[in-house]
């Protein structure tokens, strides 16, 4: 019996008894759809991880000042005024595995230009900001170095800012007021998005660290020129783990302080805190598509308890084409072929209902999904491969039968 005769076989067998044939696909149709459909919203969640991890820059460690204490009281995190420039400086230059580091002062405020204004986040910083956070001009130039200590009356807009206060129009060279300051902005940042908390980092305007201390804010700082963070970019290839111990010794000697006190300060890891949450979806991914595989595995057994049902049903049948002059194989390759093809029917209907339900999931949900052919080639073929183990023993088990006894067999 050649291949296309089998096959014509196999579909004849499965169309005489549609109503069993289409509950025994039931279980590969429900493991194929719901394999689909929880890789594609892993997919999507651990895709969503990795534009975060990308708009915040790779590599990126956050340094904060303390607790502020008064009279024994602690008045939490960031409260106290421990870190300055100095700091930020000494951390870039004495810290081999840093590649630079950008101090920071930040506010919010009521930003004016012409008839319009809008409230957004205010950043004083320095150039190497941009290096650190990966975020390169749309347009327009950076800072001057005669800006910077000369506290220059420019600034750079976010995105949204831009679209808030200009409404489509150009604006370098435009004017903006913030606290009554004139500023001329002098450049555009590209886009970044969103980050991993949903705060729109597009919000956001940046000045000189000068012009902010003493323009905006109005505080002389000092000698010390306390700052209110320092933003750390690590080398490419060199340890976090490392760069994090050498920051904290650095800053404990800076500081003064003894081994029995506690930091003064904190070092918060933001890459690695985004890629635990990444390999946390990956897991909860390749856990849920187990869960899916496990109604693949449920789907198979049935498959293989409709063929042995169907052997017995067709033992004379097998015993006539036995008698006639078919080979075992042929005996075999015609029940494998059934089993084969309920297998891959019940996949191409899981891949469309699969489809399907990750639409939907988007949709109603509101859940970034991600749905690639890998999947669906992956779906397909496990469930292809789940026809041809459950559907062998039956097949073999029909191939191995006595024409004679078969042909007796009431």
């Amino acid at each position: 019996m050649n291949t296309l005769a089998a096959l014509r076989s196999a579909w004849r067998a499965l169309t005489t008894n549609l109503m069993r044939s289409i509950l025994t696909m039931l279980g590969i149709i429900i493991g194929v759809a719901a394999v689909i459909t929880m890789i594609a919203v892993g997919s999507g969640a651990q895709q969503r991880v990795e534009e975060q991890i990308k708009g915040l820059g790779s590599n990126i460690m956050l340094v904060l000042p303390g607790a502020q204490s008064t009279a024994g009281v602690r008045l939490g995190a960031q409260t106290g005024q421990t870190l300055t420039e100095e700091d930020a400086k000494a951390i870039a230059i004495d810290v081999p595995e840093v590649q630079s580091a950008a101090p920071s002062l930040r506010t919010g405020a009521q930003v004016v230009a012409g008839n319009s204004n809008w409230n957004t986040s205010v950043f004083g910083t320095t150039p190497e900001y941009f290096d650190v956070r990966e975020w390169p001009l749309a347009e327009g130039r950076g800072f001057e170095a005669s800006e910077l200590a000369g506290s220059g009356k420019v600034a750079i807009l976010g995105q949204t800012v831009v679209d808030q206060l200009f409404n489509g129009a150009d604006p370098i060279d435009q004017s903006i007021r913030i606290k009554k300051v004139p500023l001329t902005v002098i450049g555009v940042l590209t886009r970044k998005g969103q980050n991993s908390i949903g705060q729109d980092q597009d919000d956001t305007i940046v000045v000189p660290l000068s012009t902010f201390r003493n323009r905006i804010q109005g505080m002389s700082g000092g000698k010390l020129k306390r700052v209110g963070s320092v933003s750390v970019k690590v080398r490419e290839g060199q340890s976090m783990k490392a760069a994090e111990d050498n920051i904290r010794e650095l800053l404990r000697q800076r500081h003064r302080l003894q081994a029995t006190q506690d930091d003064d300060f904190s070092v918060r890891n933001l890459t690695e805190m985004l890629q635990a949450q990444e390999e946390s979806s990956r897991v909860m991914t390749l856990l849920l598509a187990a869960v899916a595989g496990v109604s693949l595995l449920v789907g198979g057994i049935g498959i293989m308890n409709i063929m042995l049902v169907s052997v017995t049903e067709r033992t004379r049948e097998i015993g006539l084409r036995m008698a006639v002059g078919a080979r075992g194989r042929d005996i075999l390759s015609q029940f494998l072929i059934e089993a084969v093809t309920l297998s891959l029917m019940g996949g191409a209907i899981g891949v469309l209902l699969g489809a399907a339900a990750t639409l939907a999931v988007a949709h109603f949900a509101g859940w970034e999904v991600a749905l690639s052919a890998q999947a669906v080639a992956l779906a397909v073929g496990f469930s292809a491969a789940v026809g041809v183990f459950f559907g062998y023993y039956p097949a073999r088990r029909a191939a191995a039968l006595l024409p004679i006894q078969a042909l007796r067999y009431e």
